[in-house]
């Protein structure tokens, strides 16, 4: 399947999509509290998606058993969420999908629980910002590159890794479409990006290597060598200038 070109109109509704994600992940981040278990915080999204009129992505999808996927410290992104407890100081990526009349967005943002470590506050600190540089770079007639050269420039000044084995998609009737968006790569290279394009770009950045593994249940990418990791998305449509963020609380 090639890069699919959106009408204004399949845009308006991955716009209603994202701003329900966006809101739904701001309640979230600010009920984040020591002693929660992760399976609230999974309970919580399912129900604001389904109040405002969004059905969760990604429960049941490749069999995915949850709404929301919840990541802590070590873990890079698609944990299940569960009986886990967080604790003072746990590192937690959420990342969460809606779907609205057949269209989808998609969008991820990492967090302390409570007090956390200076460590922790710059992890998080340089995946939004790799995020923010790469979504700058996101502009009709770039290209693909430019996205993933921005990301991945941006974590090394932060001190931090890229991981390398998962990134970016395009997205609109299915949760991934073409193109893959890597978090690294070289300005000027890849497919050019024209108005209409509708993508998710989400750099994961590791404290340590950029080695991972899956593990035990099949579906939790974590670090291959312990280290935090973070987890920051936002859903965009090309415009004729800056990229539109449609995955932003209004």
């Amino acid at each position: 399947m090639g890069i699919i070109i959106k009408s204004d109109r399949e845009i308006a509704i991955m716009r209603r999509a994202g701003r329900i994600i966006g809101t739904t992940l701001e309640e979230l981040r600010n009920r984040l509290k020591p002693g929660m278990k992760t399976a609230e915080l999974d309970k919580i999204a399912e129900e604001m998606l389904r109040k405002m009129g969004a059905a969760p992505s990604f429960k049941g999808y490749h069999g995915f058993p949850a709404s929301l996927c919840v990541s802590v410290n070590e873990e890079i992104v698609h944990g299940i969420p569960g009986d886990r407890i967080l604790k003072e100081g746990d590192l937690v990526s959420l990342d969460l999908g809606a779907v609205v009349e057949g269209f989808q967005a998609d969008a991820a943002i990492s967090a302390g629980v409570g007090q956390v470590s200076a460590d922790v506050e710059d992890l998080i600190k340089a995946t939004a910002d790799s995020l923010a540089e790469g979504l700058a770079a996101a502009r009709d007639g770039n290209h693909l590159g430019d996205i993933g050269e921005a990301v991945e420039d941006c974590a090394k000044r932060h001190g931090f890794n890229v991981v390398k084995n998962y990134g970016g998609h395009g997205i609109g009737r299915s949760m991934h479409e073409d193109p893959h968006i890597p978090n690294f790569g070289r300005s000027g290279s890849g497919p050019k990006l024209r108005k209409g394009m509708t993508l998710a770009v989400e750099p994961m950045l590791s404290a340590g290597s950029c080695e991972n593994k899956v593990g035990a249940d099949a579906w939790t990418v974590v670090t291959a060598d312990g280290k935090l990791a973070a987890h920051a998305e936002h859903t965009i449509a090309i415009t004729e200038g800056e990229a539109e963020v449609l995955t932003l609380a209004r």
